[in-house]
């Protein structure tokens, strides 16, 4: 079998790779999610449009990771057409060292999960003594 995958040098390598790649989510998440520090705060915002926050979308964290999934159900019928749309999303977020997990916030507008994690005023490292062999 011969590769559509050009050799290197090639100006359309990441093209043909995705038309060879599985169908439509090879290495690639269905849920876009963007991360970014604001004023002391690690922001996480998830695209996750037509879901209902009381109903749809669930967050849990674990240590430093933050999991975030989502089941979207709808239906539509009229006297001459019937649609439907569904789909789960799952997303595990590893947070950074020194955010406060018990102090997260989330809330849901036009389509945007936005999450607020502040982060901790003190550091809980410390230095840790090396002792010579023998002693």
């Amino acid at each position: 079998m011969t590769s559509m995958l050009p050799r290197p040098g090639s100006a359309l390598p990441d093209l043909l790779h995705w038309f060879e790649s599985e169908w439509p989510f090879e290495g690639r998440h269905p849920m876009r999610v963007e991360s970014y520090t604001d004023e002391g705060e690690y922001v996480i915002r998830c695209e996750l449009p037509g879901m209902d926050p009381d109903r749809d979308i669930h967050l849990t964290v674990e240590g430093n990771q933050l999991r975030v999934s989502a089941e979207r159900t709808s239906e539509e019928r009229t006297d001459r057409h019937s649609e439907f749309r569904y789909g789960s999303f799952l997303r595990t977020i590893n947070l950074p060292m020194g955010c406060d997990t018990d102090e997260i916030k989330a809330t849901y507008d036009t389509g945007i999960l936005s999450i607020r994690i502040p982060k901790r005023e003190t550091s809980t490292s410390k230095e840790i003594p090396v002792a010579r062999s023998g002693e």
